[in-house]
């Protein structure tokens, strides 16, 4: 697969709940950036942190989560997806950013519209 296929399939994986094929896409060095200052926010190293410590929380924070990829586009090795996140409470436009290495990604950096996602999980008034 190329980096563009690989991100793809993260997703597809990530859409199905499957964490097992989904943890064999991850570089052993990878790093995921959430920004924002929510419960979700921060900088996670490795698969297991980040699916213990983000994926794994986030149908307790946000209620009936859904993902939709709008576009996506891959410049060799880094993707940018553009995607459409609906949850209880939210409706928001999101960009992702992925580094891919090795034919494993590396980096993932979410750019989603934190104060949406932080006033769906109840965090600001």
């Amino acid at each position: 697969m190329n980096a563009h296929e690989t991100v793809l399939k993260a997703y597809e994986y990530f859409g199905e709940g499957n964490m097992e094929k989904l943890a064999t896409l991850y570089h052993e060095d990878y790093v995921f950036y959430m920004n924002g200052m929510h419960r979700l926010s921060g900088t996670y190293h490795g698969f297991e942190d980040w699916a213990k410590n983000c994926l794994a929380k986030i149908p307790q924070v946000l209620s009936n989560f859904n993902l939709e990829i709008l576009t996506s586009f891959s410049d060799g090795s880094r993707v940018f997806v553009h995607a459409r996140s609906t949850a209880d409470g939210l409706d928001a436009y999101f960009g992702h950013y992925a580094v891919v290495q090795d034919g494993k990604i590396k980096e993932f950096h979410v750019f989603d519209d934190s104060q949406k996602v932080a006033h769906a999980m109840k965090a600001v008034i």
